[in-house]
């Protein structure tokens, strides 16, 4: 990759900070973008098989429990996901680890140098970012997870994709999606391809959607079923949490798909970790858990595993926060709201919702609220609505 000499040099931060302000610009969804961009870079991708993983929930965890494998099998491999919670580059891993803050300058002062490409997205940059750097160690097996739906997420531009992990179909990011639970399931099954293995936990209207699809493309589908030996599970988890039994038997499934000797998958899947996920840690005498929860369904799952707590709460407008809390308030001894990020819902928002709410923009005076309530009756403190404010959270706690 060359670099003009023109381009000015830059720090880590302020390549970061000029991707994070690289937006479509209020233009469709479109693969096109992500497409040049990986033309520009001469097609690094084009010998990576790729294990692409779509659904509205547990994306990260299936990454994670695969990421984790393939590491313990020892072959070159790669892992694309998505939003990282304390570190950019948690985006971009591979067998060496997180991609270098030098390598992002670089890519950075190579994009700023492409001025004939159609306004490429964060999300497209980044994606040819991890293409690029996997092409430069030679990785051969990509775990690529998608940001928003599957047809139309700039991840369905790379091709070979060898299986593809379909985790649910539930109702987020609906006004994106065409605003029903069949039209997102036509979304996220769209990306299936031609004769490619699904794995999938959907059920309902999102099965019967992705069946159609899959059986159009003459894709084979395959659903959970604790007593089809593809997803048998002889270990517990390495990542906690109610759902993630679910979570490591569709990774499990897809891997033996793949052909992954079974003396790794189980060893594998019980060292899997990932942060802010039911996050458990101690801090001043008080448990806390964090965990990104950002839709109802998310909501619901940890409202199911946490009876009662004393809840710190931000989140973004573009999520159905008012679903959200509906399943979380009921079981919230005390709530302090707070900000999530630039953007994230304010105090003004919150007392919409909530007349009488409690609001404290600074995420870590929130959370000491919170503890302060929680230490008198020795009770929990849950942190969650975003992974952008567990991130926070967790990086003012030193993690």
């Amino acid at each position: 990759m060359r670099v003009p000499d023109w381009v000015p040099n830059l720090n880590y931060e302020e390549a970061l900070a000029w991707l994070y302000t690289q937006t479509r610009g209020g233009a469709p969804r479109s693969l096109e973008r992500a497409r040049r961009v990986l033309e520009a870079l001469g097609q690094p991708q084009q010998d990576i098989e790729i294990l692409h993983i779509i659904g509205t929930n547990g994306k990260g965890s299936v990454a994670a429990y695969l990421r984790s494998v393939l590491a313990l099998w020892g072959i070159p491999f790669g892992s694309f996901t998505s939003p990282h919670v304390v570190d950019f580059r948690e985006r971009i891993v591979t067998h060496r680890g997180l991609i270098s803050t030098s390598e992002i300058i670089q890519f950075v002062r190579w994009a700023q140098a492409q001025p004939s490409l159609p306004a490429p997205a964060f999300f497209d940059w980044v994606l040819g970012m991890a293409c690029w750097h996997f092409g430069k160690l030679r990785v051969r097996t990509a775990v690529v997870e998608a940001g928003v739906g599957g047809v139309g997420d700039a991840t369905a531009a790379l091709d070979d994709v060898r299986i593809t992990v379909l985790t649910n179909v539930d109702e987020d990011h609906l006004q994106t999606l065409g605003g029903s639970l069949a039209s997102v399931a036509r979304e996220k099954a769209g990306a299936v391809r031609k004769g490619v293995p699904v794995v999938t936990a959907a059920r309902g209207v999102g099965l019967d959607t992705v069946r159609a699809v899959a059986g159009a493309q003459c894709a084979p589908v395959y659903v959970l079923d604790e007593s089809n030996p593809l997803f048998a599970l002889e270990v517990m988890p390495g990542i906690p949490g109610p759902a993630q039994d679910t979570n490591a038997r569709l990774a499990a499934a897809a891997l033996r798909l793949f052909g992954v000797p079974e003396k790794v998958l189980s060893p594998g899947i019980a060292r899997a970790r990932l942060v802010g996920r039911m996050q458990h840690m101690c801090r001043w005498g008080v448990e806390l858990v964090l965990d990104g929860a950002h839709n109802p369904p998310a909501a619901a799952v940890l409202r199911r595993s946490l009876p009662r707590y004393h809840l710190v709460f931000g989140a973004f407008p573009r999520k159905d926060v008012r679903s959200v809390l509906r399943w979380l308030l009921p079981g919230a001894e005390s709530v302090v709201f707070t900000s999530a990020g630039e953007g994230a819902l304010d105090a003004a928002a919150f007392r919409s919702l909530l007349h009488r709410a409690l609001y404290v923009m600074d995420p870590l005076e929130a959370l000491m609220q919170a503890v302060a309530r929680a230490k008198k009756r020795n009770e929990p403190v849950l942190v969650t609505g975003s992974f952008y404010l567990v991130g926070a959270v967790l990086g003012r706690l030193g993690y």
